[in-house]
Order: structure tokens, then sequence, then C-alpha cells
């Protein structure tokens, strides 16, 4: 009975996690073959809730549980979460909320054994709007029915498949850190006698700010420029202008302050960062949806951030030509660009890789349930007019893109068109952008040889941006998603994006070492440990998914000696 009360607790958490609402439920019901249908009431999980109580009803389900357990399921049936009803009503009525709604509409099901979404999107917005607020029990108590039955069979199967998904996630994540390691044995440098990246530069830099407006897209593009100052007191290492210029893109929700401690890093080493906010997917319109004063993001996003980016660089270059402050300080020549999450799909798109509208046509249908979060924004896309759109900018030379969406909206033929160095950066924790699909197989895709991923670690989707605050932060992200402390991350980045601008954006090959495994576990600070691979292949990562992966290392070394006999 051991799992089948580890199913219970799964499928309680299955309802509050979907927040299943309750406008008179008293009782939730469940049928397990071959033992046939059980139930618990309402009133039991509240009394157990508010004094900690187990009366008869619950005393079957608790008496097969860890004193441990039970102490966690009572803080989940505490929690609280402090949302408005306009909130959650944007959100369940949106495109993407609906879909959601839907699926769990198939396992949390009314009295009649119907399909719970109205009752489900109803619930939480009379919860949401009850004085007791949304907790789980509150939610209870307003769903429109006597009964709230759940697809216990439906439930074991999504179980089972997560937990054999993480189970796969964790073997291969596991797999190239081991290897990783291994590599960096290898290695005779001493990093701690070398400049630490980690700390910053020696240039002063100054901040600018700038309202663009693109006035044919009706856009406006409020922008931050970190500026270095060039004198005798900073460093000889590109002493004066024009700088190498890098343009930070943020992801969806966020702003141009997500990323200030890797702007003004990078320009302590001397590069000129542009900031922008993207006026379509930034904080501001996700507060202006979340208050019912605007809708959704359109899909056309996907076209706008990267166009975004194209005309913040030509007005750049215009600046340059009249703009005092600006006026010969950059260098357009040199030019990267840095992404996160929907900014990472924007920058692969501006190194070259087109929407896959086969694909997404081909595998976005609504039936079809997903693990992978990012694939409900990315299948958004397949609502754009099938085009040729014009997205990559040639004045980029190198790109890094940190919790990047691709594998659907983007696929293999999308991201095998990129033909500059890529750095991609992925968490092993992240359940939006999961890491095997959205950065550890497309990096197999990529088909220059100059390319590296990053893993980090028990890192999440927010791992690299900067702490939420009262200004910047728009999405109430519970600290369980937060991760671990971030510090030992923005560590990461701040010297892993000079590292690899410096070696291939400003063609400084003493900077490549940096780039190596062995520079990895030189600054891994547990528990984000971070590795890093310079080269895996599509067969090495299916040997690794299929559990029979010899040593990359070794394989490398079999290919280039079969080349060589040959």
């Amino acid at each position: 009975m051991k799992k089948f009360l580890r199913y219970l607790g799964l499928g309680l958490l299955s309802t509050f996690l979907t927040a299943t609402p309750g406008l008179g439920a008293e009782r939730i019901s469940f049928y397990y073959p071959p033992f046939g249908e059980f139930s618990l009431s309402v009133d039991s999980l509240e009394t157990f809730a508010k004094v900690g109580k187990i009366d008869q009803d619950f005393s079957f389900y608790a008496s097969r549980a860890t004193p441990q357990q039970l102490s966690q399921l009572r803080d989940l049936l505490q929690q609280r979460f402090n949302i408005t009803p306009t909130l959650v009503s944007q959100v369940t009525y949106s495109p993407i909320g609906e879909q959601v709604m839907q699926q769990l509409g198939e396992l949390l099901l009314t009295e009649s054994r119907q399909n719970g979404f109205y009752a489900i999107r109803a619930s939480l917005i009379l919860a949401a709007a009850d004085r007791e607020g949304l907790t789980v029990v509150n939610l209870l108590r307003k769903f429109p029915s006597n009964t709230v039955r759940v697809n216990f069979t439906g439930g074991l199967k999504i179980v089972d498949d997560l937990s054999q998904l993480l189970k796969k996630r964790d073997e291969v994540v596991a797999s190239l850190q081991k290897e990783a390691i291994a590599q960096s044995a290898n290695s005779k440098i001493d990093f701690s006698q070398q400049p630490d990246l980690r700390s910053p530069g020696k240039f002063r830099w100054q901040k600018k700010t700038f309202d663009l407006n693109d006035f044919s897209r009706s856009r406006r593009l409020p922008v931050d420029i970190y500026l270095p100052e060039a004198d005798s007191q900073s460093t000889k290492e590109l002493a004066s202008p024009p700088f190498p210029l890098i343009v930070i893109s943020h992801g969806i929700a966020s702003d141009r302050s997500t990323f200030v401690y890797l702007a003004e890093h990078l320009a302590s080493y001397g590069f000129a960062v542009a900031v922008l906010e993207h006026p379509g997917s930034n904080a501001e319109r996700f507060q202006l949806y979340f208050a019912g004063l605007a809708g959704p993001p359109d899909p056309s996003e996907f076209i706008n951030r990267p166009l975004d980016i194209k005309y913040l660089l030509n007005e750049l270059e215009r600046l340059d030509k009249s703009d005092p402050t600006l006026q010969g300080k950059l260098n357009f020549q040199q030019v990267g660009a840095i992404g996160q999450s929907f900014g990472g799909y924007t920058v692969l798109a501006l190194a070259g890789a087109n929407i896959n509208f086969e694909q997404l046509r081909r595998n976005c249908n609504r039936n079809n349930s997903s693990f992978n979060l990012s694939l409900l924004l990315q299948c958004e896309a397949n609502k754009l007019p099938l085009r040729n759109y014009q997205l990559k900018d040639d004045r980029i030379k190198v790109i890094m893109a940190i919790n990047p969406i691709d594998s659907l909206v983007l696929g293999e033929a999308g991201v095998s068109q990129i033909k500059i160095p890529v750095m991609l950066v992925g968490g092993s924790q992240d359940i939006f952008a999961p890491p095997v699909s959205e950065q550890i197989r497309p990096f197999t895709w990529l088909s220059n040889s100059n390319k590296y991923l990053a893993l980090i670690e028990n890192a999440t989707h927010f791992s690299a941006i900067a702490e939420p605050t009262s200004e910047n932060g728009v999405l109430p992200v519970p600290p369980a998603l937060l991760g671990p402390d971030r510090a030992p991350v923005y560590s990461y980045l701040n010297a892993l994006s000079v590292a690899f601008l410096q070696t291939h954006l400003l063609n400084r090959p003493e900077y490549r070492s940096y780039l190596q495994p062995s520079y990895a576990t030189f600054i891994s600070k547990a528990p984000l440990n971070l590795s890093i691979l310079q080269s895996l292949s599509a067969d090495q990562f299916n040997q690794i998914w299929n559990g029979s992966a010899p040593s990359l290392q070794d394989a490398t070394q079999r290919g280039k000696s079969k080349v060589k006999s040959q």
C-alpha cells in the first residue's frame, strides 16, 4: 500500500498544483483498480490543515504516510497564494491558459465524470476572490460539484511518465557532467594563477538611457547603454573606442533591469552593452495584462523581438554618427547578442535560425500534452501567417543563449542554419525550458565547431535573472522555483560571457582556456556545479539517452583515428 499512498499524495498534489476550486465539493473521489473506489472528505482535509487533527475518515490514508509526508501535506494545505481574481481570469481565459485548463480537466472531473475545464476555471476565480484566498481547501470548497472525481488512472500514467522523464534527464546530465570532469582532469592550467574573470574588469563605465520609437511597428523601445570610459587609468586592453557592442534580450515578463549585473560586468571589461525592453512581452505589458487592461502577448512577438534588435542596431548606428555621447564609440563590426528564455529564442533567430513552420504545424496539436511547458509558448508561433520572415542580422557575430526555447519553434532545421559561434546555457532543474529538449539536444544540431554547452546543476529557469524586487518583479515566483542561492550562477555567466566574447568576437585566443571543462570545474560551487562541453554529436546524445554511451572523449578520439586512417 506504500505505492497506493504515494499516488494518493500525488493526486492531492495535482489538486493543489491545478488549483482545483470548490463551490461546494464535499468529497474527493478516485477509482483505484483493482481495489475499487476510494474517497476522502474535504472536511477531513480542512480539519487536518487547520488544527493538525486526523479524523477517522483521513486516518485510513494518514496511517500509511510517514510523519514527514504528513507534515509536508499539511504545509501544502495551509499555503495561500496571494493572486487576484483578475490575474486568474486573464490567465485561464488566454489561449495558453485554456489549453492547460483543458488538460487538467481530463484529470479532475465533475461529479458526472465530465471534463472539469469550466469547473476548474470558475472555482479558481471564485477562490481567488474569496476572503480566505487561494488555498487547496478553499479551492475544493468552490468547486461547483459535490464531488471532485480524480481520473486516477490518467494521473498514475502522468506520474509514471514524468518519473521516467526525470530519471532520463538526470542520467543525461550526470553523464555529461562526468565526461566534463574526466576531460578537465587532463588540464595542466593553474587557474588560480590566471586573471579571475568572475571579478570586475578595470574599465569605468557610464549608463545612458534612450527612448527609441519604431513608428512603423508602433513599438517604443527603452534602452540602457552601458558605455566604457577610455582613459590611461583603465587598461591597455581595448583602451580606446570604438568598443565592441553586446545586445541583451530579456525573457518574457522581464525588463531591462533583469541582467544589470551582466551588463555592468561586461562594461567593466571594455564592452559597450545595450539592454533593451521588448514592449510586447516585457514586465510592463504583463502588469497591464494581469490587471485586465491588455490582452495576452501576441504571437507576433516571435517576429517583433528580433526586429526590435535589428531596429536598435540601426538606431545606434545613426546615433553613433550624430549623438555626442555615442559618436564614434560603438564598433558595429564586433557585435554580439545575449538572450535568456524567450530572449534566447530571439538571439538564435537573429543568428540565422528560421521559424520551423512545418514542424509547428505537425506537432502543435491541442490534444497533445507535454511536460515541456515552453511548448505552450512555442506553439503560439503556429498562429503566425506562413511567410519567410527575414530575422537574421549579419552584424551579429556571436550569440549566447541562456535557457533558450527552440526545440519546436526552430527545431533542427532552424538551429542547424546557425553558422556563427554559439554558447548554450541550461539549468538541470529548469521545468519551463527543460535542458534535454531545449539546450542539450539542440546543441547537437549546431554545425559550427565553435560551440559550447554550459550546464548548471540544480539551476532553474530563474537562476540567471536578477533578484526580483518591487521594481522588477512581476510574476509571483515561489521560492522553490527560484532554486538555490543564485550568486554562483551570476559569477559563472559573468566569467563565461567575458571568455566567450573575448575569444570569438575579439579573436583573442588567450581567453580560450577559460572555455575548457577544467575552468568550469575550477569555479564550480556546490550545489550549483558548472560543466562545459565543446562537442556532442547526435549519435553520442542518442547513446547517452539510451544508456549505451561510451566516453565522449573516447568516441571523439576514435572518430579522429578513423579519419586519419582514411
